[in-house]
């Protein structure tokens, strides 16, 4: 088994680990381990919120989770001769759940704490804890179903230098500002209004090793890891699994990796946005260097070759959504989110004919190993998004008749 670089106590928030680790991005958070390439290593995660979520039946710990925690990451990892310009190239050779503490959650939040991307259909939260069993999952909260998962990392990126992380809050604070001011508009009406983005907060900032002196001044600083950017970061691709490969552009030296957010699995989109099967885990990982590759290979964002492992589901029934909006009649013009949040509402409407509630539809559709496409773009005005639902999944046949 390889060594463990970084562990976790379960029963201990981030900020009081052996080894603190992060949750902003900052290029002065001091790493905490270091390896050479050619390396292999273990690093253990706590899941995203820090161990706000219990395995029982009140949902009421979703509806308060304080998001100004999340996400809590494991590192930063500093790789010996990693430079700006180089890319690091990171195998994920294995990804399994902690020990004694095989089980996940998966919820909708609640539309005035953070919401999801059908909210407006589903504004009130819920919960479904599920039960790990080797590579697959089952739920109380949601009967009837059972899948292998699809294990990965939710969230995995280097520090971003001082001038990209200037970038990041620099545009981001120009698109906050063209929300409509709520000051506005009544309690009501504001409770509508989206969130552009997540600036920089120091609540409940959490920055590792730093120097009393200067953590002040990086929780001001530091960028939220709610987003995916330029490093990696949030990206909540359910194919970054066993044996896959990434390319991370790095931006500063000893490129400063980190990690958490571990899924069970999840499905193309993560649409309850705490859609996954959230769970504490482990990653076993082994590190490379490409000298100059940023250059060299034009890279802009991470670049990734998938692993061998997945799921081996070969029947899918599928949904289509088209670019009109499902409260107006609206005809917009090639507008894929439109599209998909109506694949989605389509695949929830029929799931229901089968004895799912719409929320236990919109969970499933979540967490399970379901395949999002933007499959058609070009035929005006109507994007066509679809979404496949493996059948095998179900204990009863789902298909018409």
């Amino acid at each position: 088994m390889p060594k463990t670089l970084f562990k976790v106590d379960l029963t201990k928030p981030m900020d009081q680990q052996e080894l603190p680790g992060h949750n902003r991005w900052h290029p002065d958070i001091p790493a905490v381990v270091s390896v050479n390439p050619g390396d292999v290593f273990r690093i253990e995660c706590k899941d995203w919120t820090d161990g706000q979520i219990k395995n029982n039946d009140n949902p009421d710990d979703i509806r308060d989770v304080d998001l100004t925690v999340v996400h809590v990451l494991s590192g930063p990892i500093w790789v010996n001769g990693a430079q700006p310009g180089d890319i690091l190239v990171v195998d994920l050779l294995d990804i399994g759940a902690l020990q004694g503490d095989e089980w996940g959650f998966t919820g909708i939040f609640a539309k005035d704490n953070g919401g999801g991307f059908l909210t407006d259909h589903y504004p009130n939260h819920a919960k479904a804890i599920w039960d790990l069993e080797g590579i697959y999952t089952s739920s109380r909260h949601i009967p009837g179903v059972r899948f292998a998962g699809i294990t990965h990392p939710g969230l995995i990126g280097c520090a971003p230098s001082h001038d990209l992380l200037a970038t990041w809050n620099k545009r981001e604070a120009e698109l906050v500002s063209t929300a409509p001011d709520l000051r506005t508009y009544g309690a009501g009406l504001a409770a509508n209004m989206p969130v552009y983005a997540a600036l920089p907060n120091p609540k409940n900032a959490i920055l590792g090793q730093v120097a009393p002196g200067d953590f002040d001044r990086i929780a001001a600083e530091g960028a939220r890891t709610v987003p995916p950017r330029e490093h990696g970061g949030n990206c909540d691709i359910k194919n970054l699994s066993k044996g896959t490969r990434i390319y991370f552009p790095v931006y500063v030296e000893g490129a400063k990796l980190s990690m958490g957010d571990i899924h069970f699995s999840q499905g193309d989109g993560e649409i309850s946005f705490c859609g996954a099967i959230e769970m504490s885990g482990y990653i076993d990982l082994h590190v490379d260097i490409i000298k100059g590759g940023v250059e060299k290979y034009g890279m802009v964002n991470p670049i990734f070759k998938p692993g061998p492992v997945e799921p081996r589901y070969s029947e899918y029934l599928v949904f289509e959504g088209i670019s009109v909006d499902e409260y107006t009649g609206k005809q917009y013009f090639m507008d894929v989110h439109i599209a998909y949040r109506r694949a989605c509402l389509n695949a929830i409407e029929y799931l229901k004919k089968f004895g799912f509630t719409g929320e236990q539809a919109y969970l499933l559709l979540s967490c399970a190993p379901v395949e999002g496409r933007v499959s058609g773009i070009v035929d005006i005005p109507n994007a066509c998004c679809t979404l496949a639902i493996p059948t095998e999944i179900f204990d009863k046949n789902i298909l018409p008749v």
